[in-house]
């Protein structure tokens, strides 16, 4: 159907809605059977049993395969049977660890996905856009993305960004009139709004005529189907040294191989033990456990109410050097209440808190009717108009949905005891002037009940004074002369001393009809009537988060709209501002080069009447000074910031869907603590991917040496192949995994940030993986070379030696890499996973040596209680000899 050539009434009739109350529920199911969800057809998942065999497809498992094979054909039926139910364990690990992470990918899809504002059974509710069907009633303001293909009903001011569609950057002005004109492009649809689009302007109210793969955004869904696997600059160097591994893996086993024939052991048992060795030195699980590391942490993050849309934020997190946190609702808990009013040189006090509409109106401490006073009157009253925010009650509890400025105006106009919608019926809207960054201020135009109209504005008090003529006093009309405007300013500054956000309200007759006026001819020549002063207190954790921050070498510049007096109150407040820092305002930035903005931006704590094109600048500066930045944002005009920033972070309340699209993290809960968090964990996160990068090649290492070192002293194989593989699974695998759950150390947060090129070995990790498996290797060949010289008819008992001697090893220095200092500076139970894990390896490994059927399979002999002292004290000396050396080096 041409729904851009009808009018409103007839596409209600067409699509059968009502638009008085919207569809019902009953309806709302019934259109869903038959429309579906409203969501673009996904790429068709890798099944559940391809995801499986995919698991066998690494170069070499297919070796190890082939290594059956020919144990099969040589007659050695055990042999094959326990390595292919190995390999067959080893692909059952990889597939539930791939499993898992993809979960998460899709639980944080789900988080992420933008809600749409959808009137239904005659109110307003907040739903997950894919619940929307035709027929919907939706509405929209600046930043939010179009959730289906609408016929605009209503328009205020409303620009739309479609360059996903069409091509064209420069938003669209959008207006509801019909278009009778042939065939027309998607651009020329003025009267329409897109899926996937973005409002960058204005507000307006629509009919949805299609969703999901009906849409426009779904006749080109193929596109946006291709989504890149993103891989993290950690992951791309892993599987850079997975490359390494498996050409130095392949050498060793040639090694070995020539190295054993020549000594005399038979070609079979060599090829064998080779490829079981390079099975060893590969650690092919590496790629699936940082995986499951990196999706563990992000689900930590959740917890901690941050979303992680980038995965390669998780590392950066690591490295931020600079934190650049808005102050409304980040720093400061959004709740905005008036406390002060100024109106004709007399200033008033407001009683209550927050958003509950109770409270009493003092001047000099006694206490007054505001309805006595005409122009406190207006001045409640007009900020009432000027205003979208609704107070809504929830069991005692009062929140504002809408702008919380708005909300405090709206509040303090209630305690007065105004009701907007008594006011709605006094004063039409006629036309509306949405607030602009740019312009910082908003306007109305109203008309009484006597026919009169005129415009109210609300707005920066320092905008709003240049443009008054005249000032109310006492009812008067007064020009604005040049002491007029100092005592205007004084006032200003008065509040803002008191940390408070002032709001100036301003009004202009209009005498204009019959016509829609442009915001420019509006907002000049205007009436001052006074000053509205709140407060957003800080939020309680947050001293102690940015006192954190400074600890862990991460500096916190605050960035707001407010005062620079009011900036410096609250950045006082927070421990922000320290005594030789500067505070800049967004005149002297707006005159600063990006060049001499770097001279000085490292000496800058606190950014005030910042516009958020500012906010590019910054981030600019303090890159080019070497600094991995964080940067908060909310709003449309933030986006580009959010994008430049090495961790863009969008608010997950306030934020608009073009700074979340834009962003690396969102914020649940929009506050600074959680930004805080967020950077523990992400230094976490890569400090326990190092930890089982260390554990699994130092292991790795050791089982390499003990067969090589034996092969070069002309002795018999220390461990035979299928006990080589099955320390690889059991040893390596559990335990590795449970390293990724570990806790922060304590001082994680007292270590300066890591530089982003950082190498995986960095900070001694390469001596330290070298020198444990040399010395894993040597002991586990002492206590092979003991034992076989004691019973040098038991080859098989000697080898159980060596098999629980490099278990146990391996186990007990699984609990020296959970810290970068020594296996006695953390609590060894502190993990109780990683217990959990050690634990049952343990029992794996004696059920392995005591059990009778699996003594064949494995070629185990029971060890006898004497012994297990020598394989104990020969599995501690590796760890416990280095753990001394520390402690050596620290006095």
């Amino acid at each position: 159907m041409k729904f851009h050539e009808m009018q409103p009434q007839e596409i209600a009739k067409a699509i059968q809605t009502d638009l008085q109350a919207g569809l019902s529920s009953s309806e709302v199911k019934k259109r869903r059977e038959q429309f579906g969800w409203n969501e673009l057809e996904a790429e068709e998942k890798q099944s559940a049993l391809l995801l499986f065999f995919s698991q066998f497809k690494d170069f070499m498992v297919l070796v190890l395969l082939g290594a059956t094979l020919i144990s099969g054909l040589l007659g050695e039926y055990v042999d094959a049977i326990a390595i292919m139910a190995i390999v067959f364990l080893n692909g059952l690990l990889g597939f539930f660890q791939e499993r898992k992470a993809e979960k998460s990918l899709d639980a944080l899809k789900e988080l992420s996905a933008p809600n749409a504002n959808v009137f239904r059974d005659g109110k307003w509710v907040k739903i997950p856009s894919k619940e929307l069907v035709p027929g919907d009633l939706i509405r929209f303001a600046s930043g939010d993305r179009i959730s289906a293909d609408v016929r605009l009903l209503e328009v205020s001011s409303l620009e739309i960004e479609e360059s996903a569609l069409t091509g064209e950057s420069v938003p669209t002005s959008k207006d509801i009139s019909p278009i009778h004109e042939g065939n027309i492009g998607i651009g020329d649809m003025t009267n329409m709004a897109f899926m996937g689009t973005m409002v960058t302007r204005g507000s307006g109210k629509g009919i949805v005529i299609g969703t999901g793969m009906k849409t426009a955004m779904g006749q080109i869904a193929d596109m946006l189907q291709s989504t890149e696997t993103l891989m993290t600059p950690l992951q791309r160097r892993l599987e850079q040294l997975g490359k390494i591994l498996i050409v130095v893996a392949l050498l060793l086993t040639l090694l070995v191989v020539i190295v054993g024939v020549i000594q005399g052991n038979d070609l079979y048992t060599m090829f064998l033990s080779g490829v079981s060795l390079a099975v060893a030195a590969i650690p092919e699980g590496l790629p699936a456990i940082v995986t499951v590391g990196l999706s563990l942490g992000v689900q930590r993050m959740i917890k901690k109410n941050a979303i992680v849309r980038k995965l390669p934020a998780v590392e950066t997190l690591g490295c931020a050097s600079v934190i650049c946190s808005d102050k409304t609702g980040t720093l400061t808990q959004n709740k905005m209440t008036v406390t002060h009013l100024w109106t004709s040189n007399q200033q008033y006090h407001v009683s209550g808190q927050g958003y509950e509409p109770v409270g009493s109106f003092y001047r000099n401490e006694k206490k007054i009717q505001p309805d006595q006073n005409e122009q406190l009157k207006m001045l409640l009253q007009f900020g009432m108009l000027c205003n979208h925010a609704e107070l809504i009650q929830d069991k005692q509890h009062f929140r504002i949905d809408g702008d919380p400025t708005e909300g405090a105006l709206l509040v303090a106009g209630m305690k007065a005891g105004y009701n907007k919608v008594k006011l709605l019926n006094e004063f039409k809207i006629i036309q509306e002037f949405p607030f602009d960054s740019t312009r910082k201020m908003m306007s109305i135009i109203v008309e009484n009940r006597k026919g009169e109209r005129f415009a109210i504005t609300k707005g920066a008090p320092d905008v709003l004074i240049g443009l008054s003529e005249s000032v109310l006093s006492d009812g008067v009309k007064q020009y604005v002369n040049l002491p007029w405007r100092k005592t205007l300013q004084t006032a200003v500054d008065s509040l803002a001393e008191q940390a408070l956000r002032t709001i100036a309200i301003a009004y202009k007759p209009i005498h204009t009809k019959g016509r829609m006026l442009h915001e420019a001819e509006v907002e000049k020549e205007l009436t001052f009537i006074g000053l509205q002063g709140m407060i957003d207190p800080p939020r309680p954790e947050v001293k102690d988060a940015i006192l954190e921050c400074k600890n862990a070498g991460i500096k916190t510049v605050m960035i707001t709209g407010d005062h620079v007096i009011t900036a410096k109150a609250i950045g006082k407040q927070l421990g922000i501002l320290q005594p030789n820092s500067l505070v800049l305002d967004g005149a002297a930035l707006q005159s600063m080069t990006v060049e001499a903005l770097e001279e000085v931006v490292e000496d800058v704590n606190v950014f005030a009447r910042v516009s958020p094109e500012h906010k590019l600048k910054i981030v600019k500066a303090l890159q080019n000074k070497g600094h991995i930045v964080a940067m908060t944002g909310d709003g449309v005009n933030d986006a580009p910031a959010i994008k430049a920033a090495d961790i863009g972070i969008a608010m997950g309340i306030t934020g608009t869907d073009v700074a979340k699209e834009s962003s690396a993290l969102v914020l649940l809960d929009d506050n600074f603590a959680t930004i805080k968090s967020a950077i523990q964990e992400g230094r976490n996160i890569y400090e326990n991917i190092r930890k089982f990068v260390r554990y699994l090649l130092a292991s790795n290492v050791g089982e390499i040496l003990v067969m090589l070192f034996a092969m070069i002293l002309a002795l018999p194989l220390p461990l035979i192949p299928i006990q080589i593989l099955w320390v690889n699974l059991v040893t390596d695998g559990l335990p590795a995994m449970a390293l990724g759950l570990d806790q922060p150390e304590g001082d994680v947060m007292k270590r300066k940030p890591r530089h982003p090129k950082e190498g995986v070995f960095a900070r001694g990790l390469g001596w330290k993986v070298i020198s444990r498996g040399f010395l894993i290797g040597a002991a586990t060949l002492i206590a092979f070379i003991v034992t076989y010289h004691q019973h040098p008819d038991q080859l098989a008992y000697a080898q159980t030696v060596a098999f629980a001697t490099l278990v146990l090893a391996q186990l007990i220095h699984v609990f020296d890499c959970r810290s970068e200092h020594s296996i006695f500076s953390r609590n060894p139970f502190g993990n109780p996973y990683l217990v959990g894990a050690v634990l049952s390896s343990i029992v794996l490994m004696l059920v392995v040596i005591y059990f009778p059927p699996f003594q064949p399979i494995f070629d185990t002999i029971p060890i006898i209680p004497f012994d297990w002292l020598l394989i104990v004290a020969m599995a501690s000396l590796p760890t416990f000899l280095l753990a001394g050396s520390f402690f050596v080096r620290k006095k």
